[in-house]
């Protein structure tokens, strides 16, 4: 297996041992584009409800392929062609949320709005974001001036990731920790980080989880 499908198993074992840690029911796979992590989840079995929300009509269309080729569907799934920041109400509510890799897909312009739609209107119990890494692109030999990938509007360092992480976990009243995923460099950290977010209880649980290390 190449460098970068290790890496992106690891990152998708990583968001799959949060759903499974959290004893998910119901689950909102928001840029779900062609369903690596949505058909794991599905044949699995334990999560009795799965949305995927995607932009692309292609990778829909593929990610249906691909559900109608496995065993007799062992979770409710349902795909909708739509924008995650025009989700609509319906999906209010549910046990977890996960963007893998999409954050920053959206210009920096539209994360007030990705925040306010997420975190302020659909309010799951556990929100799991992962994003790329910059300080581990030079490992992966993606030059200074460049993205990883040329639809990324934006990659972040880990300061920043947790700067924004802080802020949106204490204005939605959520708990939030990070960590690195997929890869650990000791200097660099992972080729992705991944926040987790949980809806706090009580104002006082607003913030970083209590013995939670942030990396």
């Amino acid at each position: 297996m190449r460098v970068t499908g290790f890496l992106h198993q690891q990152r998708l074992d990583a968001v799959l041992d949060v759903i499974r840690q959290r004893s998910t029911r119901s689950l909102l796979d928001l840029g779900c584009g062609d369903g690596d992590l949505l058909v794991a989840i599905a044949r699995e079995g334990r999560v009795e409800r799965i949305v995927g929300v995607d932009l692309c009509a292609r990778s829909l269309a593929r990610l249906r392929a691909r559900l109608a080729a496995e065993e007799p569907a062992r979770s409710e799934v349902e795909l909708l062609h739509v924008s995650l920041l025009d989700a609509p109400d319906r999906l209010r509510g549910f046990d977890c949320a996960v963007l893998v890799e999409t954050i920053e897909h959206l210009d920096a312009g539209q994360l007030g709005a990705f925040e306010r739609t997420i975190l302020g209107r659909l309010r799951p119990q556990t929100l799991v974001v992962t994003t790329p890494n910059a300080e581990f692109n030079v490992l992966l030999g993606v030059p200074a001036h460049r993205f990883r990938h040329p639809d990324h509007r934006f990659e972040w360092d880990r300061a920043r990731f947790r700067a924004w992480a802080y802020g949106v976990a204490g204005r939605h009243r959520y708990a939030v920790s990070c960590c690195d995923i997929a890869g650990r460099h000791p200097q660099l950290g992972g080729a992705s980080q991944m926040a987790v977010f949980d809806l706090a209880s009580t104002e006082s649980s607003v913030g970083a989880r209590p013995g939670t290390a942030i990396l």
